[in-house]
């Protein structure tokens, strides 16, 4: 049965756990996204504390959107506790669409690779999603492997500068 609510079902992976946003977690995830390799292919910054927690306080409030979920994880690696990025998904009914980010500390242990996978069998299961799409720079190699292991494919639609992929996750038991 999909979920309509604000906040979304956590989630976990083999080595991640995918908690709902919180503000609170403004500070630790501030100093996960302070490297200016991160913002790269994006564009901008990294984001102060108190600009992160009001971003944080906006996105938890939701979409004013009423057929729109805006949901939000961060992402802690079990082994040592720490937070390491996050995903998000813009859930509007049976499409969603996604985006990771792994602090370049944590990066190149596939761990955006795991919660991206992870986050398309999580909306599958628990918002009813049955189409992807990603939106990412063309030479952004390492984010085009992730959204080739979370099963979506390049297509040739561009918006803002980027590649649109898209993707069908398989869903449980066939329906």
């Amino acid at each position: 049965m999909p979920t309509t609510t604000t906040t979304p079902p956590p989630f976990t992976t083999t080595r991640l756990d995918a908690l709902p946003l919180e503000p609170a977690y403004a500070e630790e995830m501030a100093a996960v996204l302070a490297d200016p390799a991160l913002y790269a292919f994006t564009g901008g910054g990294p984001p102060d504390p108190a600009a992160l927690r009001s971003r944080y306080e906006r996105q938890c409030a939701g979409s004013p959107d009423p057929g729109e979920l805006w949901w939000n994880w961060v992402l802690r690696v079990r082994a040592d506790g720490v937070l390491a990025g996050y995903v998000q998904a813009t859930v509007r009914g049976p499409r969603a669409e996604i985006a990771w980010v792994v602090g370049t500390t944590w990066q190149g242990r596939g761990y955006a690779s795991e919660a991206a996978k992870g986050l398309a069998a999580h909306l599958v299961e628990a918002g009813g999603v049955r189409e992807l799409v990603a939106h990412i720079h063309p030479d952004h190699a390492a984010s085009e492997a992730v959204a080739a292991t979370a099963g979506l494919r390049p297509t040739g639609e561009w918006e803002d500068g980027e590649r649109r992929w898209t993707g069908n996750p398989p869903v449980p038991g066939g329906r």
